[in-house]
């Protein structure tokens, strides 16, 4: 057609395989969700059609080339996300490079892929203490951990502290062997998961060992102060009001704490009980404390678990 274009975007140090996906999946999403030509040749990608969807289109192609280049694949799930930032409110997607944490020992930089995860970076960079509050799979803890990796590797602090509340969701953790550290092991396992994804496994143990690293429940904060230490609080919404006054109360100089919940997945007998919902209505406003929200767009898990999540608050709110 006539009034059809041609833009033409370098992809030079990207993998074209990671780019366009298994049998071209990648490719196939963007045609079929903006209805665009995609065609590769060499270290060049052409996106061709009319010219409003071609403008749609381009930032979304650098968007996703940018995620190749920092070696991470893309899957059809991050095109349908970049594709949907475009589409809001007519502006395009910032660059998912845009915030992204680079670990000594990783090949591979950890990128936010929603504007939601990158705010999310940017208000922990900004702030003493974040609360980070969203549903399962919007990277709330991994982000968090991230950060706190790179804030040691660093030097910009000592230590790392990871705590939980020690809330057993309608499962008994006593049956089990050993002793208390060999009981609440498993409870804290999703933080050594997340540290491990980010540091050898020796460096871990090492860190551990040392107690550079700490993993702990949250009762074991009690009487403590903790100073140049990136503290995270995890699934904050199991804990106590009084537990999590206790918690930010410990906050010593140079410390940096982000404190992590779902609303949605409270475990205690009566929700008014949640430090998480009590510290929304107490602590907005203060100079320094920032709370950033994360929703089902923000899911970076597979696809399905934006699905279900959708369709639980739909019943929830039916």
């Amino acid at each position: 057609m006539a009034d059809d274009i041609t833009h033409r975007i370098s992809t030079e140090g990207a993998d074209p395989l990671l780019l366009a996906g298994v049998n071209d999946a990648n490719l196939n999403e963007l045609q079929r969700a903006l209805g665009v030509r995609v065609s590769f040749r060499g270290d060049t990608l052409s996106v061709s059609g009319a010219t409003e969807q071609v403008e749609r289109a381009s930032p979304v192609v650098q968007a996703m080339i940018d995620v190749v280049r920092m070696g991470d694949p893309v899957t059809v799930d991050d095109v349908g996300r970049f594709v949907a930032e475009g589409q809001g409110g007519g502006e395009t997607p910032a660059s998912p490079a845009d915030g992204r944490i680079i670990l000594p020992g990783l090949r591979r930089a950890i990128v936010p892929k929603t504007q939601g995860q990158r705010d999310y970076l940017q208000a922990i960079a900004a702030n003493d203490i974040v609360v980070g509050i969203g549903p399962a799979g919007t990277g709330k803890t991994y982000l968090a951990v991230a950060m706190a990796v790179e804030a040691l590797a660093r030097k910009r602090v000592k230590r790392i502290i990871l705590a939980r509340p020690a809330v057993e969701a309608g499962e008994s953790l006593g049956f089990l062997p050993g002793d208390l550290q060999a009981k609440v092991d498993p409870y804290l396992r999703p933080l050594y998961d997340a540290l491990e994804d980010m540091m050898p496994h020796d460096r871990v143990q090492r860190a551990l060992e040392s107690r550079t690293i700490e993993i702990a429940p949250l009762a074991y904060m009690r009487g403590r102060t903790l100073a140049d230490a990136f503290i995270i609080l995890d699934e904050a919404q199991n804990a106590t009001g009084a537990q999590m006054k206790m918690f930010l109360t410990r906050l010593g100089v140079n410390s940096r704490t982000v404190v992590t919940g779902d609303k949605t997945q409270i475990d205690l007998p009566r929700r008014e009980d949640s430090g998480l919902v009590q510290v929304e209505r107490v602590l907005p406003g203060i100079d320094g404390i920032a709370f950033c929200y994360l929703h089902e767009g923000d899911v970076v898990r597979h696809r399905l678990v934006r699905e279900i999540i959708r369709a639980y608050a739909e019943d929830q709110n039916g």
